[in-house]
Order: C-alpha cells, then structure tokens, then sequence
C-alpha cells in the first residue's frame, strides 16, 4: 500500500510517518526540504521533494497513492497565509482526482465547523469542502489546541507570564500533536469507506488558568496567566514581524472559537487520547525553561 504524508518533519506528520515506517510501511513523504528528515529515516521513505503551493508537483507526488495524509501548513510570514491555505487545498483535491486516490485524511481543527469567522481555520474549513469534493473516501480529524504552541511563547513563560485573548475560564480541547500523529496513523492502517468527521480533543478540556497552574508545577516555576486584549495580542504580533493578514488570521482563529462556541464533535472515548499536558510539559518545556 501507497501511503502519500504531507507535512513530514511536522509535529503531527512526523509521529505518522514513523509509525508507517514502524508498521512496515514506505511511505511517499511530500517535503520541501528533505534535509530535515531524521538521517535513519530517509532510507526508509520514498521522498517527493516540492512545494505544496506548485499544483503540478503536488499531482505528480500523489500519483499511484492509495491513501493520502493532508495536513495543510501555515505560513505566518507569507503575505496571504489564509489565500495560501486554500490554494495548498485546491492542489490537494485536484491531485486526488487526477490520481484516483482512493482515501484521504485531513487534519483540520475545532472551529472549521463553523465554516467563516475563525479567521486561518476559515482555510482549514474550505479545505474540508475541497477535499469533500474530490471523490475519495475523506476522513478529517478535527484536533484541539496543540500542546506545541506553547513553544511559540517561550519567552514570555520565561518571564512567568502566559498570555491569551480568550476568557481564562472557559474550558477547551488541549491535544498531543504526537496523540494526533497516532489516531491519523491507525486510521490509514486500518482504512475506511465513506466521508466523517472525528474528533482529536486531547486528555481533557482545560481552561487557560488551568493551563497556567500545570505548566508552574510541571515546570518549577511560577506561571501566571494574562488576559489581554486583542488590540495588545495585535500589537505583539505586529511588532514580532508579522503582517496585517497574518495578524488578522491568527486573531480570528481566537476570536472565532471564544463567547459560547463549542465544538460540533462532543468529548467521548473516541475522542480523547492519552497524553496529558503536564507530562508534556515536563518533558518537553521544562529544559526549555530552566
């Protein structure tokens, strides 16, 4: 079996290729820069060197797959990373007809159901209608807010402080990408028929004060958390290099998920995967931070 992954030096796409691999698997890794690909890994996978964005590469590297994993990166310095989003989609699903892939599974993530204003996942929800339109069996994993962005605001949680735009109290999916790399990578093993959506909610549903109070005991120091303003978040990031559209994408993502949003996939035992933040974070935070 023919297993095409994109994005395979990601935090998700790199859990599902070793598992492939592991699993007795080639798979065919679609990736800009194979450099990046653990030196032990490469000969272990077909590489299809290009960029997602160049539909004529994107069709060729999918050809003759029987499966297809779909996780859509974003660009936070491209000038349109949403316009980007959706263009990587349009290739995708284009790719898919030409190919005659038999079955896809798309990364997306909670808020793409409400379809337009939530800002980047606006792309992610579009890519869900583009993937749906390309005549394969289409399963998409609609995931929680990765452990991994915390990496983003090493410097802050350095300083003690974490800081967010959304009510400190109100409770959500908090994921493993690694967890998620594990669900994508039994569901292409095992196959299926048909177009569902599942959710990947992560252990628990946490809210940002809660957050904050895991993060100081795993890592030994104390963390606080800050509500802040989206004219403050917008000024951060403005000031961190990044442009208007971007900006205005990643405050949307927020935006879009706050107030009385919830997700359409409810918690259950299919949802909720094994990793706690805690464990994460002591693994993973905790020298970063020391």
């Amino acid at each position: 079996m023919t297993i095409a992954v994109t994005t395979p030096t990601g935090n998700v796409g790199s859990r599902v290729v070793r598992l492939l691999v592991q699993a007795g698997e080639r798979p065919r890794v679609l990736v800009r820069d194979p450099a990046r690909l653990p030196a032990g890994l490469r000969p272990l996978v077909e590489v299809a060197q290009g960029d997602l964005l160049d539909e004529a590469f994107v069709t060729e590297a999918v050809k003759g797959a029987d499966a297809l994993f779909w996780a859509t990166p974003e660009s936070f310095v491209a000038p349109d990373p949403l316009g980007d989003i959706v263009r990587m989609g349009a290739n995708a699903a284009a790719a898919v007809r030409a190919g005659g892939v038999a079955r896809v599974l798309q990364i997306s993530s909670i808020g793409a159901e409400r379809r337009h204003g939530a800002g980047l996942i606006d792309g992610l929800a579009r890519n869900e209608e583009q993937l749906a339109g390309a005549g394969a069996d289409l399963l998409t994993l609609r995931c929680g807010y990765f452990f991994t962005n915390l990496l983003g605001m090493i410097e802050s949680l350095r300083a003690g402080v974490l800081t967010t735009t959304m009510p400190l109290d109100h409770p959500m999916a908090w994921v493993d990408p690694r967890d998620i790399g594990e669900v994508a990578a039994v569901r292409l093993l095992a196959g299926w028929s048909g177009t569902s959506v599942a959710a990947v909610h992560g252990p628990a549903d946490l809210s940002w004060r809660e957050v904050a109070e895991i993060l100081s005991a795993a890592t030994g120091r104390a963390i606080r958390v800050e509500l802040i303003t989206d004219a403050a978040m917008r000024d951060a990031l403005r000031s961190a290099g990044l442009g208007a559209a971007a900006v205005a994408g990643i405050l949307g993502m927020t935006a879009g998920v706050r107030d009385d949003f919830r997700p359409e996939q409810p918690r259950d035992v299919t949802s909720t995967t094994p990793s706690t933040l805690a464990a994460w974070a002591y693994a993973v935070l905790r020298p970063l931070l020391i």
